[in-house]
């Protein structure tokens, strides 16, 4: 159940920010043994991946602050994020096994059950990211969305530092980060209902 609830948390993590989960697993695998991985995903913690995806997570972070930017490059994650969801799920799931006793074993297989998990869960995040932000953008004239960047970031930060020391507490925030994500869907709904009516409401000048 813990390996689940960490993969779980890092998935939901990339599904806001592919990079931040990805970097931190790599990182916490190479320079700690918190993260133990099999041979499947040792690539991971390789130096020049961890480049790669720190010049990545500065792009990202950047590109996401900007109105209008950041919805394209919603559209270009929608393949990025649940891929990396379904890597840090299965790397979580595979590689973050707890035994009975508290000891950490890392298998060397690709459990693509776990993959296939993570592409779902993270699917599921980037959508309700995805959809919400140009409600975001709208409402506040797109000085909200630089805002809700960051919370996102932050959220996605903390999910996946929670996912890996303490993944009890995924119980919690995954439930919560599920109803922020399903609030701002109907907020958008609502939006697109009263802009509608508002459009109905005109009178026909010609």
């Amino acid at each position: 159940m813990i390996a689940t609830l960490t993969g779980l948390g890092l998935s939901s993590a990339s599904g806001l920010n592919a990079y931040i989960p990805l970097l931190l697993v790599g990182l916490l695998a190479r320079f700690t043994d918190l993260v133990p991985l099999g041979s499947a995903w040792s690539w991971l913690e390789h130096p020049v991946t961890l480049v790669c995806l720190t010049v990545l997570l500065v792009v990202e972070f950047a590109a996401d602050k900007v109105p209008a930017v950041d919805s394209l490059n919603d559209a270009v994650q929608t393949v990025v994020r649940p891929s990396a969801g379904g890597i840090t799920f299965g790397a979580g799931a595979t590689s973050v096994e707890l035994s009975e006793l508290g000891a950490a074993t890392a298998g060397d297989g690709v459990d693509w059950s776990a993959v296939l998990a993570g592409v779902v869960v993270a699917l599921v995040f980037h959508v309700l990211k995805a959809v919400s932000r140009p409600v975001v953008n709208t409402l506040t004239g797109g000085a909200g969305g630089p805002v809700v960047s960051v919370v996102e970031d932050v959220v996605s930060a903390v999910t996946a530092v929670l996912a890996i020391l303490l993944p009890i507490l995924i119980l919690v925030v995954f439930p919560g980060m599920v109803l922020a994500g399903v609030w701002a869907v109907r907020r958008r709904r609502r939006l697109r209902g009263r802009r509608r009516g508002e459009c109905a409401a005109e009178p026909d000048v010609t």
